[in-house]
């Protein structure tokens, strides 16, 4: 099980009933240590669960950012998780069995709130995941989404901002419990915030309705000069 905290991934892994745990501890900003957590879940005893919960933010917007700071949260965010699923999921695939777990967040819906890039590296790991659940849920792998909303972490210091004077931040227990919850009923995303249940339920219908009208070889007629 990869369970990356920050910038660093730190991967347990339990053998048999000897419950034997060895850590790697690696900055998957990284590339080549990047590689070697890569090489670990390739050639190491088979790893039936990949969580992919490494991240972190950057304060202030787009216009005037630090472009190396931009490019370590892309690997860290984006390029770790994508590249540690599609070596964990070849392996799950092969053998019939296995689940990943991707943490995105709610700011992948609403990234008009929250300035930067943050948001966007969260709404590609929503896609990603789904993505990825369609390619090998039919051979095995459960893959699931979990999308937390305002959760009491250390993110928040990294975005400059003060925790304790957020409304409806949830406690990191009660995240990791509902998020297993939605694990055990193999959900394909789970949004622990949410009560209305219709309201993501309502969303993918409306998805379908929008794929639906893709195929179309001429312009919709309000885009025709």
């Amino acid at each position: 099980m990869i369970d990356p905290a920050g910038s660093y991934g730190v991967a347990l892994w339990e053998v048999a009933d000897d419950a034997d745990i060895a850590a790697l501890t690696a900055d998957l900003t990284d590339a080549s240590a990047l590689e070697a957590v890569a090489e670990r879940l390739r050639t190491g005893a088979a790893i039936d669960i990949l969580v992919n919960n490494a991240g972190s933010t950057l304060p202030g917007g787009v216009v005037g950012a630090d472009l190396a700071a931009m490019d370590r949260l892309l690997r860290l965010n984006v390029t770790a998780p994508t590249m540690l699923a599609s070596v964990a999921a070849t392996g799950m695939a092969a053998r019939g069995a296995g689940a990943i777990v991707n943490i995105a967040s709610a700011l992948a819906f609403i990234p008009d709130l929250f300035p930067g890039i943050y948001s966007a590296t969260k709404s590609y790991l929503l896609t990603f995941s789904r993505g990825l659940a369609a390619e090998v849920g039919p051979r095995g792998v459960y893959v699931q989404a979990v999308v937390p909303a305002a959760t009491r972490t250390e993110l928040w210091e990294h975005a400059g901002a003060d925790v304790n004077r957020i409304p409806g931040v949830m406690d990191v227990d009660a995240l990791v419990d509902a998020a297993l919850v939605g694990f055990d009923r193999k959900e394909e995303v789970t949004i622990p915030a949410i009560h209305d249940l219709s309201a993501w339920e309502a969303l993918e219908p409306a998805r379908g309705v929008l794929a639906s009208g893709f195929q179309q070889s001429e312009p919709a007629p309000r885009y025709r000069p």
